[in-house]
């Protein structure tokens, strides 16, 4: 027969040894956790003579998207926006049909950034634009190379997409911002990104300048807390599309800051919080051939609440 005092301290030291093996390993995955939220805010370097109430503020350039390249440069400025995000496929200007993209020449490069110093604007982000294998990636890396943008927004929906493109943003020294648009309405679609959980995971690990560009009114019809989803992504949210909207609905239109139910100024609040570092592309897609006053509202609301605030 076994002695009961032996055999109980047997069992207490192995119970010991299990309890310290649980709490090493738990020590161990949040030290990994940790060490992925330990980045800062993604900085973009963005110079304070184009902030606004302490944040870079300007447009993505398809709120102008029945107009120019030029055109949005132009009712950018004169909303009051200090920076701007081009996006594919635009026409470049009045009498000129071409489409700016990664495929343009680079006279036509050198004629865009003329017209941004003209207006004094600085471009900051290209997209969305696909990235959907290796060659194409590299072609829209080097395009922003030359255009001169610290940040690419994308649609990467998968570790296996995020795999080719890593190694660019560490080749390239370019962000790469993943862009979300609403929830699917079929329950079975792979689209994934709506979720800013799914898109922690996609980044979770992964190089510091792999982040988001938090579209907060596709949040909303998704029936998600905007504020809620900055919190998730904290640490990795480098440039957003900046929405309000009139009802959390999938149908929802987009109105001007502060009357509507998008969480504008808690967003705001948020970004303080984070000490974001990026940029805050203005996308009105509403009252198109004439939002330039409504954008220029949309300027002075985030002007407005920084001075409440003390920004």
């Amino acid at each position: 027969m076994k002695n009961p005092i032996t055999s109980s301290r047997t069992f207490k030291s192995l119970t010991s040894a299990l309890f310290l093996m649980i709490f090493v390993c738990g020590m161990q995955l949040q030290t990994i956790q940790a060490q992925d939220h330990a980045y800062s805010s993604p900085d973009l370097q963005i110079p304070e003579e184009y902030h606004i109430g302490g944040f870079a503020v300007g447009t993505q350039a398809f709120t102008f998207n029945r107009f120019t390249v030029f055109e949005a440069i132009e009712k950018t400025a004169e909303a009051g926006g200090k920076v701007i995000e081009l996006y594919p496929g635009q026409r470049l200007k009045p009498g000129d049909d071409t489409p700016f993209n990664q495929h343009v020449s680079d006279d036509v490069i050198e004629e865009v950034l003329q017209k941004l110093a003209e207006h004094d604007l600085k471009v900051v982000n290209f997209g969305v634009v696909g990235l959907p294998d290796a060659e194409e990636a590299r072609k829209v890396f080097e395009f922003a190379q030359k255009l001169g943008v610290p940040a690419i927004t994308s649609n990467p929906n998968t570790p296996e997409e995020m795999d080719f493109i890593e190694p660019l943003v560490q080749e390239f020294d370019i962000m790469m911002a993943i862009h979300n648009h609403p929830r699917p309405e079929d329950e079975d679609s792979e689209y994934r990104i709506w979720d800013p959980h799914h898109v922690a995971g996609l980044v979770v690990g992964r190089d510091h300048r792999l982040g988001a560009c938090a579209d907060t009114g596709h949040w909303v019809r998704s029936g998600i807390s905007p504020v809620e989803a900055l919190q998730i992504l904290e640490g990795r949210v480098i440039s957003l599309h900046l929405k309000d909207v009139d009802v959390q609905s999938r149908e929802a239109e987009d109105v001007v800051f502060g009357t509507g139910v998008g969480e504008v100024a808690g967003i705001l609040e948020e970004l303080s919080r984070q000490n974001f570092a990026g940029h805050i592309s203005i996308e009105y897609e509403s009252n198109w051939y004439n939002n330039v006053p409504d954008v220029a509202q949309n300027v002075g609301f985030i002007r407005g609440w920084a001075e409440a605030v003390g920004n």
